[in-house]
């Protein structure tokens, strides 16, 4: 209904309470009549009311001392004129008030052609028939003065109904028809203005908005009435604001206004109409109007003299080299690894230092001097190359371990001469004819099967 009673929670007395209802009507148009009956309504509800000459149909849209309030701000009076509520509309009632609301299409189509033919100046834009089908009332909107009486004979022969024509502006009549703005939401005066103010060009010369009639004007043609609603604020904002009739004059040159921002109090002017704008503060353009006045011209818009300049370069290249220092990373000094001491014959290190040679067990060096030459080079050459040597079968017993890390305890034992000739010819190779452990005795499928053939 588009209207909200915000006084509807507040506990107020039921014997004082306020006994006129506002009513709406078809177009938005609200009126008010007196509750005499004290029937119990309730918002939206239908009701029959008084009219001149009949009796009409409308919606309950507010009760209570929230009328009061609008009766105060529409200055009208709680006097006798007010008319009465008949009753709360029944079935029978809004079915004749269907009936006579169907008639106004085609009697809108129809009056449109009489007006063409006698010619007038005027534009029809709503017809509103009376619920008990009596009487029509037109809207038009018109420049100038129309007489329409001729017309009123015609429309009253031809509709056998009495006619009440009733001239409206541009923004009443953008009201009736309803729409939604270009902010999306339904129209001011649709649903809540009533009391239409005048809207001038000035208001959007306050609010440094572009003189374009197509944006500035809403769909009644005219200026948007939402031009008035923060023009107080800006008013009080422009109060701060120095006014700039002439341009500015300094060293650099002369400084024309070519923006203001009224709410963040900075001005942008330009050196000789270039394209470069230079925002100053209010307080500042105050200051070098009161140097002009004295016939001074200071250096530019920012600076008085030319050493502030400096004075403004030293101090920032001062605050970037005490930035520099505080988060200046400091290198950390690397510390020099210490060499790893690894086995016989290791390559050099990165210093170009050999390892020390790993100390050796004699009973090993014992054993290396047992075997061959020809042997001892080739380890020593898998030593150098860091590499493991060849197991042989006795690790497989030991855990799988190399034969560099273990020392080898055999070698120290006296050779003595072999009892079995089927020994392995690679294991006398290495061993140099001679065998380092015992044979293996029962347990192993190999020996079993032996054990069998010799039976």
């Amino acid at each position: 209904m588009n209207a909200f009673d915000w006084l509807s929670h507040m506990g107020i007395p039921v014997v004082d309470k306020f006994d006129i209802v506002e009513v709406k009507f078809k177009g938005g148009r609200k009126d008010y009549f007196r509750n005499v009956d004290h029937l119990s309504l309730t918002t939206g509800d239908p009701v029959v009311v008084d009219v001149p000459n009949g009796h009409h149909i409308g919606w309950v849209s507010l009760q209570g001392e929230l009328v009061r309030l609008q009766m105060q701000k529409r200055k009208i009076r709680d006097d006798d004129n007010i008319l009465r509520i008949y009753r709360i509309a029944n079935q029978k009632d809004i079915e004749k008030w269907e009936e006579s609301k169907n008639r106004e299409v085609p009697t809108i189509y129809r009056t449109k052609q009489i007006i063409d033919e006698l010619k007038l100046d005027m534009k029809l834009s709503d017809v509103e028939f009376q619920a008990d089908n009596s009487k029509a009332t037109f809207y038009y909107s018109a420049e100038d003065r129309v007489d329409f009486r001729e017309l009123i004979k015609l429309l009253a022969s031809e509709f056998k109904i009495r006619v009440e024509m009733r001239q409206i502006s541009l923004r009443q009549e953008a009201g009736r028809l309803g729409g939604i703005g270009i902010c999306g939401r339904e129209l001011c005066c649709s649903t809540w203005i009533h009391d239409f103010k005048s809207v001038s060009t000035s208001a959007a010369r306050y609010q440094n908005l572009s003189l374009n009639p197509t944006k500035l004007s809403g769909q009644c043609g005219r200026l948007k009435c939402c031009l008035n609603y923060e023009l107080d604020t800006y008013m009080s904002a422009l109060e701060d604001i120095p006014n700039v009739d002439k341009p500015l004059l300094t060293e650099t040159g002369t400084a024309k206004l070519q923006k203001t921002d009224i709410f963040r109090k900075l001005m942008w002017f330009s050196y000789n109409n270039e394209n470069n704008w230079h925002s100053i503060t209010c307080e500042r353009v105050k200051e070098i109007q009161e140097l002009n006045a004295k016939d001074v011209k200071p250096f530019d818009l920012q600076n008085n003299n030319a050493k502030d300049i400096e004075d403004k370069a030293s101090k920032a290249t001062m605050e970037l080299e005490a930035l520099d220092k505080k988060f200046a990373t400091s290198k950390k000094k690397k510390k020099k690894k210490k060499p790893r001491n690894r086995e016989l014959g290791a390559p050099e290190n990165q210093a170009g230092q050999n390892t020390p040679p790993k100390r050796e067990n004699p009973q090993t060096q014992e054993g290396k001097d047992q075997k061959p030459s020809g042997e001892n080079r080739k380890e020593r050459d898998r030593n150098r190359r860091n590499k493991p040597a060849r197991r042989n079968p006795e690790n497989k017993t030991q855990g799988n371990t190399p034969t560099e890390n273990k020392p080898k305890l055999q070698a120290n034992k006296t050779s003595k001469p072999e009892e079995n000739n089927n020994t392995n010819p690679r294991e006398n190779r290495s061993n140099g004819g001679k065998r380092r452990f015992p044979p293996r005795k029962g347990g192993s499928k190999g020996d079993q099967n032996n054990s069998n053939q010799n039976d």
